[in-house]
């Protein structure tokens, strides 16, 4: 089953962009996917990587191999690779990360470590992600709000 946020709901339908749950699963397996290449996907191949398994080690390798191929066939070459985390902050439920609890400070909002801790991997994931300085941060407010961190 697909776990999409609302506040990514704008893009679902058609998955324009890549939504947050295949960017956990790319960074799990190791691959940096440009949007520019996603947009090479079908409707159905995207669906496939929305939808595929990525948690074991060994489903991880084969969500790598099939998206590198898929890539490769479309682009001429494999996206680039990325070191894969062995204990992502995401997994942590023990610790907010500081650009996390940074950026919620901004919103008025103290993420403590319970609040933390009862968020999923996936949610916390997104706020890792959408704390980030090279990211718009647009999604954060709206993700705080979701998860009912506000």
């Amino acid at each position: 089953m697909a776990d999409f946020f609302q506040f990514e709901a704008d893009f679902v339908e058609s998955l324009r962009c890549i939504p947050l749950q295949v960017r956990l699963k790319l960074d799990t397996c190791g691959v940096k996917l440009k949007l520019q290449d996603w947009l090479k996907f079908t409707q159905d191949e995207r669906q496939t990587f929305v939808t595929q398994p990525c948690t074991t080690t060994v489903e991880a390798e084969i969500y790598r191999q099939q998206l590198q191929q898929l890539v490769s066939n479309r682009s001429g070459s494999p996206a680039a690779e990325l070191p894969i985390e062995p204990h992502p902050a995401w997994t942590d439920s023990s610790i907010v990360p500081p650009a996390v609890a940074v950026k919620a400070e901004e919103f008025g909002v103290t993420l403590t470590v319970e609040k933390w801790a009862t968020l999923t991997p996936l949610q916390r994931f997104a706020l890792i992600k959408l704390s980030r300085s090279s990211h718009e941060n647009s999604n954060f407010l709206p993700a705080l709000q979701e998860f009912q961190l506000v």
